[in-house]
C-alpha cells in the first residue's frame, strides 16, 4: 500500500519545540464524493503504518468499507513514515527527538485534512490504541467538525497504572550497554528490545488468553515459544527510538492538557460534541472499561459497550471481536 507525505514545514510543536521539515505520513482508501460528506479517519496505532491500520482497520467485508468511505489513514509522529526519530535529520533525530503530543498529532493531521483534501466534515474518527487516544483529540479539539468517534481500546488520558507497564518498556530498551543514549548506530539495543517485546506479551493479552493456552493457534508449543515467534518480531523491526518517542507521547497523553481546557480533563471530555460509542476489551489491563466509564459519563450522550473477549488489549486481531467492534462502527456510521 503506497505510503504519500504531507509537507508541514517548520512545524510547531505544543511543548515549545519546532520540528523542521515535518512531515506527516498517510494512506487514502476510497473515493472522496462530491459532498466530501463520506470522510473517515482511522489514526494509527502504537508501531503502526498507515498500512498496517488499513489492514486490520478497513475492508469490504468491514464496517469501514472502502467502496463506501474515503478513509485517511494517518501515521503519528514517532511511527516510523511521519516525522520520527529513524528519519529525522540532526539535530532533532535519534535521542534528540522532540517530546509530542496527542494534539501535534491532531493540529499537522487537521492541515492534511483541510488543505490537501478541502475538508470540512468528518463522519467518523476511529481507531485503536493510540489511535483511539487520537480519536478523542479529534473530537475535543474540533467539536463543529467531527461527527461521531469510536475509539477502540484506548483512553482520554493515559492511567497511572498504565504508566507502570509504559515505565518498565522504557527501562528494557535503556538497560541495555548497547542503548548509548539513543545514538546506537549499526548495533542497536536488540537485548533490550527482546526484554521489551517479553513485557508486552505479559500485557498485551489477557491471563485467560495464556490459561486456556489460545497461543497454541498461532503454532506456538509453550509460551516461550509464543514470545519468539509473535512478540519478538513484532518490536525487533522497529527502531528503539522511535517506540521509547512513540512511548512519550503515549505516557503523557491527558486530553485536558490543552490551553483550550487549562488542564481540565473533564471540560475537555464535556467539550466533545460527537456521537461516541467507546469499545475496550473487558480483559484489557493499560485500558481497562472502568477507565471508558468514567469518560463516557462526562462526554454527552455517550456509551460504553465493553468487548466480550479473552484476548485482552489485542482484542481488534480476533476476528470474532472485530465482529463486535464493527457493528458499534456501522451503528455510528448509519445513525
Amino acid at each position: 500500500m503506497e505510503h504519500r507525505l504531507f509537507d508541514l514545514g517548520d512545524f510547531s510543536l505544543q511543548k515549545g519545540s519546532v520540528l523542521p521539515s515535518a512531515q506527516l505520513g498517510y494512506t487514502t482508501l476510497g473515493e472522496l464524493n462530491e459532498a466530501k460528506d463520506n470522510v473517515v479517519i482511522c489514526p494509527t496505532w502504537f508501531t503502526a503504518t498507515p498500512a498496517d491500520t488499513a489492514m486490520w482497520m478497513t475492508g469490504e467485508d468491514r464496517a469501514l468499507k472502502p467502496s463506501k468511505y474515503f478513509i485517511i489513514v494517518p501515521n503519528h509522529f514517532g511511527a516510523a513514515v511521519s516525522s520520527s526519530p529513524s528519519n529525522t535529520p540532526p539535530p532533532f533525530g535519534r535521542g534528540t527527538f522532540p517530546r509530542v503530543t496527542a494534539y501535534d498529532n491532531i493540529n499537522a493531521q487537521y492541515r492534511l485534512v483541510t488543505e490537501e483534501f478541502g475538508i470540512e466534515k468528518i463522519r467518523l474518527v476511529s481507531s485503536w490504541s493510540m489511535g483511539a487516544c487520537q480519536a478523542y483529540a479529534w473530537a475535543a479539539l474540533h467539536p463543529e467538525m467531527v461527527q461521531a468517534i469510536a475509539p477502540i481500546s484506548g483512553s482520554a488520558r493515559t492511567a497511572q497504572y498504565n504508566k507502570v507497564f509504559l515505565h518498565a518498556l522504557t527501562r528494557a530498551i535503556t538497560a541495555d550497554p548497547d542503548w548509548n543514549d539513543g545514538f546506537y548506530g549499526d548495533k542497536p539495543p536488540v537485548r533490550g528490545l527482546r526484554t521489551f517485546a517479553s513485557i508486552y506479551a505479559g500485557w498485551g493479552f489477557s491471563e485467560a488468553f495464556y490459561r486456556e493456552e489460545v497461543y497454541r493457534g498461532f503454532g506456538a508449543s509453550s509460551i516461550e515459544e509464543f514470545i519468539e515467534i509473535f512478540w519478538d518480531p513484532f518490536f525487533l523491526k522497529c527502531d528503539a527510538n522511535d517506540l521509547l518517542a512513540q512511548i512519550q507521547t503515549w505516557k503523557h497523553n491527558d486530553l485536558g492538557d490543552h490551553p483550550n481546557f487549562g488542564g481540565d480533563f473533564d471540560a475537555a471530555l464535556g467539550a466533545i460534541r460527537a456521537k461516541t460509542i467507546i469499545m475496550n476489551a473487558e480483559t484489557d489491563r493499560y485500558f481497562p472499561p472502568i477507565d471508558s466509564e468514567y469518560e463516557a459519563g462526562h462526554i454527552p450522550g455517550a456509551t460504553t459497550r465493553p468487548i466480550p473477549t479473552i484476548w485482552g488489549h489485542l482484542a481488534p486481531f480476533n476476528p470474532v471481536d472485530q465482529q463486535f467492534i464493527d457493528q458499534g462502527i456501522t451503528e455510528l456510521l448509519d445513525s
